[in-house]
């Protein structure tokens, strides 16, 4: 995650903390992006967006196994502050295994077999 994401707008900024819990305890990841890079610490500082889920729902965002519009619909992690940054955060996280590029799609090379 951490580094350079062409994805994401150049005019995206902000800090995010990410609040995992498992077995009663909290980890706290921190990125800060700014100018397409993202930098991860851990650290459990204020940040403008909070996100607070168990660790086997990040681990599922972390590999595309679920989305987190679904995930917060669902109750599964909860955000508190600026919502643009978890849009933002939405590039940052694979799709799913199987997901084909629009435009292949459109030109038909997307079929699966």
């Amino acid at each position: 995650m951490a580094g350079r994401h062409p994805d994401l707008p150049e005019t995206t900024a902000g800090t995010i903390r990410l609040d995992m819990t498992e077995d009663g305890c909290t980890d706290h990841w921190y990125l800060t992006l700014a100018d397409q890079h993202v930098r991860v610490t851990r650290s459990a500082e204020d940040a403008e967006l909070v996100i607070r889920a168990d660790r086997q729902v990040f681990d599922e965002l972390a590999t595309g196994q679920a989305r987190i519009g679904a995930t917060l619909m669902r109750n599964d992690l909860t955000v508190q502050g600026q919502l643009p940054l978890l849009m933002s955060l939405r590039r940052l996280f694979p799709g799913p295994a199987d997901a084909r590029h629009p435009r292949d799609v459109a030109r038909g090379g997307g079929d699966r077999r």
